[in-house]
């Protein structure tokens, strides 16, 4: 044991040398405070229901909180047979957040680079470059957790790969495996997928190396045993898969329910909405240069700032200066909506990532190129739409994914290790005159590249005022009484001036890596100075820049990071004791409505997986003007509105709201789903239910002859996934629920017994009731998590025995054969 300690001390030094780093920057985050995260703190509004739930020891796996009604698998759900969510649990019980995360970025990626078999220096420094790329850093400020979870696995999964594809089966296949089912437990489908695509290219190369050298049966030997590390990380994540893969396809993903008089895609996202967040093609400069495309959505705050003067010079309040400045006036130039920052993957790195094209003789290194070109031609999207519409139009699941952009991801992994893999070619290699010339050429291009922004930047970068940003100088212009052409021009030079200054900066880096070079490649240092120089700095290129978007400021006290304090009305609403009415707010935007789900029900809500009915419903019937009789169907009670004059919230009633259930008076078939959209559009939801001709199988007509009017149905007790009605009638009735029809794991009990219900007024559940008093139950209880997690358990418990066997062999490989007893003469 004692040898074991010494020969791994290195690796202990290091995963120390890491937490330290995680200790002084997130020093926050271990004094008990969060970050402030915009998302995360409205993600919290949809999971009010769920955590009240909790609270009393229950698990609901469907909630009514946000959008009349969806599954919680996209929210939370447990998930307790799936080994790695107890995994996942531990380290959030360990670290506090985000640290967790961030050294598994860092832990991971130095196993990977171990792997590649680099000196473990060295090795700290790729994992402290990837690590620390912006886009990582900014996805942990702006709440995309699960996304940084997904990303942190990128590198061990890799290695995984790696162990199996140089014949280590066992430990390849058990690796692969574990770190698979952790980045599938992550559920960020589009970040796995992504990898994956990358991954392919990886095997292609791996296949024509094996059929070019003969070694084909190795090569699918090999293949196999990764084929089977993911069909074991999909078992271990079953009942996560199954749940969104019966979801996906009836959220806004999905396939469109109607065909007229939509913009809706047939199947998956609109691809306006998907190219929404494109990489600008120019903008990949940023790569190099954090600031050449002005950063973030942030205007400047200095006031020596040349836009905060000419707003000055109207002799506007300082204050009001420096705020328009900051929320009106971006020194973001793209094309995006907006940014919170850059793609930055370091100077040092991509000075090593050129040099590494041109000296990296493994063959990984032109899988790594491939991942890059074909990541950042996808990245561009409506940009350079050329590749991005052929994946669009044809790869499957492809059009299910938003903000294309964020692909590039994978360019911010692919770079360190091809940067790496240079250093490391520097070392074994004793061609050193050579090396030198072909870093010079390295040094040149990207030298070159930061010299012309610092020195002439319209040369590569233009700073153009979109327009939308040009409308909002008229306006503020005619406010503030300003010269609106002052105000233009100071931001086009506050833009140039921030470019340049980050210009000079990355060539500072640049020089500096080149000089640790040119002393390692004329023998004035070893190895080791070599790669502890480039550790550290890689380590404060990183640091600095990281700051402007995780700093101190970034944190706020946990009581602070809750639900935001109830309004007047809110709290007049939250008087009413009934346990499943809807409020409709009309200040808030119904698909993005963060706010109103911390205290009642919500006809809105936030989540990016809200079902497609609802989507379709809203957009044809409230987009434009809102449809009483929708809201009347829905069960709205309350409407929050603004007085248009003085902006002061008021509140009504909705008097004709239908309520929880109830029976309706005749039914109106509709052949398709456009014609009943057509048919809601202005209907009597309590007299009427517009049905799909599909259920009239299910509907016995000679027994329903209208309703009863002593005939009543109402709602006895109430749990999000177990609701129970009861009814009284003189004939066969047709109710209608005021709940989300979803036919993926509710039933339907009459007095005990299942009975079939259907799909009424495009979106709500509807059943025929027979005559007398009944107790009706609707029940959640999908098949697709339930029959996964048996699934799961199996699968983590083979995991567990495959990580077991791949430990004892690789011991007993590493234990010295005894040596045999001297024979007595």
């Amino acid at each position: 044991m004692n040898n074991w300690f010494k020969r791994n001390g290195i690796h202990f030094a290091i995963a120390a040398i890491f937490l330290v780093i995680c200790f002084i920057y997130l020093t926050p985050a271990f004094q008990g405070k969060t970050l402030g995260q915009n998302d995360v703190t409205r993600a919290q509004s949809t999971q009010k229901e769920i955590n009240d739930y909790k609270a009393k020891d229950t698990t609901i796996l469907w909630t009514n909180q946000i959008y009349g009604g969806m599954p919680t698998y996209q929210v939370w759900a447990p998930y307790k047979a799936n080994l790695t969510s107890h995994i996942v649990n531990a380290i959030n019980l360990t670290f506090p957040a985000p640290v967790g995360t961030v050294l598994l970025f860092l832990l991971g990626t130095y196993f990977l680079f171990i792997v590649l078999k680099v000196n473990p220096w060295l090795a700290a420094a790729g994992a402290v470059a990837f690590t620390f790329s912006t886009y990582n850093i900014i996805l942990l400020v702006a709440g995309h957790s699960n996304q940084a979870f997904a990303i942190a696995f990128f590198g061990p999964i890799l290695a995984g790969i790696i162990l199996t594809l140089r014949g280590r089966h066992l430990l390849g296949f058990s690796v692969t495996a574990l770190f698979l089912a952790m980045e599938i437990r992550a559920n960020h489908v589009q970040m796995t997928y992504y990898l994956m695509l990358a991954l392919l290219i990886m095997l292609g190369i791996e296949l024509y190396h094996a059929i070019k050298n003969k070694t084909l049966n190795t090569f699918i030997k090999s293949v196999g045993y990764i084929a089977a590390a993911v069909l074991l990380a999909v078992a271990v994540n079953a009942s996560i898969l199954w749940s969104t893969a019966d979801y996906g396809n009836e959220t806004i993903r999905g396939k469109s329910n109607l065909t007229r008089q939509t913009s809706e895609p047939n199947n998956g996202l609109a691809k306006d909405y998907a190219y929404e967040w494109s990489q600008g093609v120019g903008e990949c400069i940023t790569f190099l240069i954090p600031n050449a495309y002005g950063g973030g959505a942030q205007g400047s705050v200095d006031p020596d700032s040349h836009v905060i003067k000419a707003l000055g010079a109207s002799g506007a309040d300082p204050n009001q200066v420096t705020e328009i400045s900051a929320r009106y006036l971006p020194l973001y130039w793209g094309n995006k909506p907006f940014t919170e920052g850059p793609f930055y993957f370091g100077a040092v790195i991509c000075l090593l990532f050129v040099w590494g094209l041109m000296i990296v003789k493994n063959r990984i290194k032109w899988w790594l190129l491939g991942a890059v070109v074909l990541t950042m031609l996808l990245s561009f999207g409506r940009n350079w739409p050329y590749l991005s519409d052929l994946f669009f139009n044809y790869f499957p699941l492809y059009n299910k994914f938003r903000a294309v952009e964020s692909i590039l991801a994978v360019a911010g992994f692919c770079f360190p290790i091809l940067a790496v893999l240079a250093v490391n070619e520097a070392i074994i290699s004793e061609d050193k005159e050579s090396l030198f010339k072909k870093l010079k050429i390295a040094f040149y291009i990207t030298g070159g590249i930061t010299l012309i922004v610092a020195v002439v930047p319209s040369l590569l970068l233009s700073f153009s005022v979109s327009e939308q940003t040009a409308g909002v100088i008229s306006q503020i212009s005619q406010a503030l009484k300003a010269d609106g052409q002052a105000i233009t021009s100071g931001l086009r030079a506050d833009r140039e001036s921030v470019a340049q200054a980050d210009a000079v900066r990355s060539l500072i880096f640049i020089a500096i890596a080149f000089g640790l070079g040119w002393a390692f490649l004329k023998k004035k240092i070893n190895p080791t100075m070599l790669s502890l120089g480039i550790l550290a700095l890689v380590l404060v290129d990183f640091w600095m820049i990281d700051k402007r978007y995780l700093n101190t400021d970034s944190f706020t006290p946990k009581q602070s990071n809750q639900a935001p304090e109830p309004r007047e009305v809110d709290q007049f609403i939250m008087k009413d004791k009934d346990p499943d009415f809807r409020v409709f707010d009309v200040t808030q935007s119904p698909k993005g409505d963060g706010f109103t789900p911390f205290f009642y029900k919500s006809f809105g809500g936030y989540s990016a997986a809200r079902l497609k009915r609802w989507e379709e419903l809203v957009d044809n019937q409230l987009s434009k003007a809102v449809n009483q009789d929708v809201l009347d169907m829905m069960n709205v009670k309350y409407v929050i509105s603004a007085d248009p004059k003085t902006q002061n919230l008021g509140m009504q009633v909705n008097q004709t709201a239908c309520g929880h259930a109830w029976f309706v008076k005749s039914i109106k078939y509709a052949d398709n789903a456009d014609q009943e959209m057509q048919a809601i559009s202005s209907f009597s939801p309590k007299d009427e239910a517009i049905v799909d001709k599909q259920y009239k199988n299910v509907i016995d007509e000679k027994q329903f002859a209208g309703t009863d009017p002593n005939g009543k149905i109402e709602l006895t007790s109430y749990s999000p996934d177990h609701m129970i009605y009861q009814s009284g009638s003189t004939s066969a009735q047709v109710a209608v629920f005021s709940e989300v029809y979803y036919n993926k794991g509710w039933k339907m009990l009459i007095d005990g017994v299942e009975k079939p219900y259907f799909r009424a007024d495009y979106l709500l559940r509807a059943a025929q009731i027979p005559v007398g008093n009944h107790k009706i139950e609707f029940i959640f209880h999908p098949a697709s998590y339930y029959t996964g997690e048996n699934i799961s358990l199996a699968g983590s418990i083979l995991l567990v025995l495959a990580l077991g066997g791949a430990a004892y062999t690789e011991n007993k490989k590493k234990t010295p054969a005894a040596k045999p007893a001297a024979k007595k003469a």
